[in-house]
């Protein structure tokens, strides 16, 4: 028995989720779902794609979230997250959620969440919707809820993330606190897990983002990514062919930095330096790592797109496993909160 409990206790559970804000792109691959890739190989993983988030700035639309929730699921499933390795789910089919989210903000100090950086900062970024509701004041207790749910003792986030994991650590403590008197704690302390953050640009420089229109997406089509790639600006100084360049000054040089190996750097470098290569030339030197990366990920998505009662399936288990395993968690909750009536 001893021997079982330190096995439980060796097995760290992540929790992770993601709402949906259009089309996959690169970004989003290199800065999040490669980490999925390396976590799931290990770790227990509960992924989940997060509608009643998307609905707390597109609550106007929600068949804008449920049509993105799909598709992202697909590119997940695309990029390699496995079914096999990581449970795959959508949060409003577990409506445990919800319910612990309603409980938990009983004891949540308002002020604790109006002091989370990212309320303020969302208020003043979008100003053109109506974000003066609770729902969006409260979506960090939610993703609390998320985490809490299943006792995940680390999330993989960037740094501006790390003070939702602070608070979600804070109210899991105050629940032990204050209902778990004398009992061993339910909640662990979660811990934020910093994953290394994506440099790759978007093809103009600035963040890859669709706000800025210069994303190169993981489901669109091989002559798409090729003409994308092909228009992107590169050193101004370069504007005739024989025009010696600095590499630092293109955002095609960014691009080499991940996708190249060292030796085509520094046949980059060399070539644009002394004006020995074009500027085509070195992207298509580019080209040919993102065919390698993006083909095969594109080709099992087509596939995807043929099944789609497969993929439905895949997602009805990951919700079943899912539920299960928050019944068992809000079972808990409940007897704490002294709300057995049987």
């Amino acid at each position: 028995m001893a021997e079982e409990q330190q096995k439980e206790q060796e097995v760290t559970r992540i929790v992770s989720g993601m709402r949906s804000s259009g089309k996959l792109h690169l970004g989003h691959y290199k800065g999040v779902l490669q980490n999925w890739l390396t976590l799931q190989e290990d770790k227990t993983c509960f992924f989940f794609a997060a509608d009643w988030h998307g609905l707390t700035t597109e609550y106007a639309h929600p068949e804008v979230v449920k049509a993105g929730i799909w598709d992202m699921l697909i590119d997940w499933l695309a990029v390699g997250i496995d079914p096999e390795k990581s449970t795959i789910f959508i949060q409003s089919q577990v409506p445990e959620h919800a319910e612990l989210h309603l409980l938990l903000s009983f004891m949540t100090p308002l002020s604790w969440l109006e002091r989370v950086p990212t309320y303020k900062d969302q208020i003043s970024q979008l100003r053109e919707k109506d974000l003066g509701t609770y729902g969006f004041l409260g979506y960090p207790l939610l993703q609390s809820a998320d985490i809490m749910m299943y006792r995940a003792d680390a999330v993989p986030v960037g740094e501006d993330q790390v003070p939702h994991i602070e608070l979600t650590r804070e109210i899991g403590r105050r629940f032990n606190h204050l209902y778990r008197q004398g009992i061993p704690p339910l909640f662990p302390d979660c811990q934020a897990l910093l994953m290394p953050t994506s440099k790759l640009p978007g093809l103009d420089g600035r963040k890859m983002s669709k706000s800025y229109n210069n994303t190169i997406s993981l489901s669109e089509t091989w002559q798409e990514t090729e003409k994308k790639v092909k228009t992107m600006p590169t050193d101004p100084a370069r504007v005739r062919r024989e025009d010696a360049g600095t590499p630092e000054k293109c955002t095609v040089w960014d691009f080499h930095q991940i996708y190249s190996t060292p030796d085509e750097r520094d046949e980059v470098r060399e070539g644009c330096t002394t004006a020995g290569i074009g500027c085509l030339d070195c992207k298509k030197i580019l080209l040919k790592h993102l065919a390698d990366e993006l083909e095969p990920i594109r080709e099992r998505r087509a596939d995807l797109l043929k099944r789609p009662d497969d993929v439905k399936d895949i997602v009805a288990a990951g919700n079943a496993v899912a539920r299960r395993e928050a019944q068992k968690t809000m079972a808990k909750v409940r007897k704490s909160l002294k709300m057995e009536y049987k």
